[in-house]
C-alpha cells in the first residue's frame, strides 16, 4: 500500500514539474522578440551609433556625381548593365529599358512577367533574367529564346556573359548556374562541398550578385558571410576577401555586399543596403576609397544595420561600371540613375 501511494506521490509530482516546465515554455514563445523589434536588451552604451557609422571621411570619397541622374520611368527597378559603347541597360517593373550614354531613351523591351536582372552580351544578345529563367533577345528589343525554368524557387539576381558560357545567380535556390550560349545547362556551382573546399551560398535575401573579372575568375557575392568569392569558371573554389567589420574597410549587417562591378584596371565596386555605400577594392580586395556614402546616397544620409534578413528585403542599389571607369549606381528607392567619375587629382 505504501509503494502504490509513494508510486503515486512521484506521479503527481512529475506531472507537476511538466505542467511548470510547459507554463514556462509558452511564457517564453509569448514573451519571445523572434524580430527584434523590442531590440537587443542591453543598455543603451551597447547601441550602434548610426549617425556615427554612417559618416565617411570626405578624404575617403574619391568619386563625385559628374552628370545629370538618369529618370529610369520604373515604380521598381532592380538591376543596372552597361555595355563597351556606354549603352545602358535597366530592369524593373516586367520591362528593360535601354538609354544611351547621355540619359536619352533609346529602347523598352516588354516582358510576360518581372525583370530582376539583365546584361548584354558581346554577341549583341541581351539576356534578362525573368524571375525563374532567362530570355534572351536582340539589340533591336525581339525576343530569340526564353530557356527552361530553374524551378519555382528560383529568384535570378544577376548574369554576367564570358565567352560561350553564360552565369546566373539564383538567390532562391542559392546557387550559380553555368549555362552555354544556346541555354543548355552546363554546371552549378557553389553547392555547399567540404571536400573541393566550397563553403555554400548563404543567401538570406533576394541580393546574390556576380561578374566575370579581369583576371577570368567568376566574382560572386556571399552575403550571407559578408564576403566575395572568387572561382574558376568550372566552378572550382579559389579563394575571398571580406571581412565582417563595423568599419568602412568591411561589410556589415546580416547581409552584405549585395552587388558588386569589375573596374577597367581588375579592381572592384561593391554596393551595400542597411548602411547604404559604394565602395571600391582593388583586384585583391584590398579597400581602395568610396564612391558614395549614406550622405550622397540618401535623403538626409538615413541609413540603419540590417541584423536580421527580415529587416533588409529591399532598398540595395545595384551598380555598374561604364569603359570610362564611370560608376553607374542604380537607386532603386528613387528609381534613377546616378553617375560618379573620379575626383582629378589637384
Amino acid at each position: 500500500m505504501n509503494r502504490l501511494s509513494a508510486a503515486a506521490n512521484v506521479k503527481i509530482l512529475v506531472g507537476v514539474v511538466i505542467a511548470l516546465a510547459t507554463v514556462a515554455a509558452v511564457i517564453s514563445v509569448v514573451l519571445l522578440d523572434s524580430f527584434g523589434e523590442r531590440g537587443s536588451g542591453l543598455g543603451s552604451e551597447f547601441a550602434y551609433d548610426i549617425t556615427e557609422l554612417a559618416w565617411v571621411d570626405p578624404n575617403l570619397i574619391l568619386y563625385e556625381e559628374s552628370a545629370g541622374r538618369i529618370d529610369t520611368g520604373f515604380a521598381q527597378s532592380h538591376a543596372i548593365a552597361v555595355d563597351s559603347k556606354g549603352t545602358i541597360y535597366v530592369a524593373g517593373d516586367k520591362a528593360v529599358r535601354v538609354f544611351a550614354r547621355n540619359g536619352d531613351s533609346i529602347n523598352e523591351i516588354s516582358l510576360g512577367g518581372a525583370a530582376r536582372c539583365v546584361t548584354p552580351g558581346d554577341d549583341g544578345r541581351i539576356y534578362i533574367g525573368a524571375k525563374d529563367h532567362v530570355e534572351v533577345y536582340d539589340a533591336k528589343g525581339q525576343r530569340l529564346a526564353s530557356w527552361r525554368s530553374l524551378g519555382v524557387n528560383a529568384v535570378l539576381t544577376g548574369i554576367a556573359v564570358s565567352g560561350d558560357a553564360v552565369f546566373v545567380a539564383d538567390a532562391g535556390n542559392r546557387i550559380v548556374v553555368r549555362y552555354d550560349l544556346l541555354g543548355e545547362m552546363v554546371g552549378r556551382i557553389g553547392e555547399k562541398d567540404p571536400e573541393r573546399n566550397v563553403p555554400g551560398f548563404v543567401i538570406p535575401s533576394a541580393y546574390f550578385d556576380l561578374a566575370v573579372s579581369k583576371d577570368g575568375l567568376l566574382r560572386v557575392v556571399n552575403p550571407g558571410r559578408l564576403r566575395v568569392e572568387a572561382y574558376t569558371l568550372d566552378g572550382d573554389f579559389e579563394f575571398s576577401w571580406g571581412e565582417s567589420s563595423l568599419k568602412i574597410e568591411g561589410f556589415c549587417g546580416c547581409c552584405n555586399p549585395v552587388n558588386l562591378a569589375v573596374l577597367p584596371g581588375g579592381g572592384f565596386v561593391t554596393s551595400e543596403k542597411g548602411l547604404t555605400r559604394v565602395k571600391v577594392y582593388d583586384s585583391e580586395g584590398t579597400f581602395v576609397g568610396v564612391v558614395a556614402g549614406p550622405d550622397q546616397l540618401l535623403e538626409g544620409g538615413t541609413a540603419y544595420i540590417c541584423e536580421l534578413p527580415e529587416q533588409c528585403q529591399g532598398g540595395g542599389f545595384d551598380v555598374a561600371v561604364d569603359a570610362e571607369g564611370r560608376v553607374l549606381v542604380l537607386d532603386t528607392i528613387k528609381n534613377v540613375i546616378r553617375i560618379y567619375s573620379r575626383k582629378k587629382a589637384e
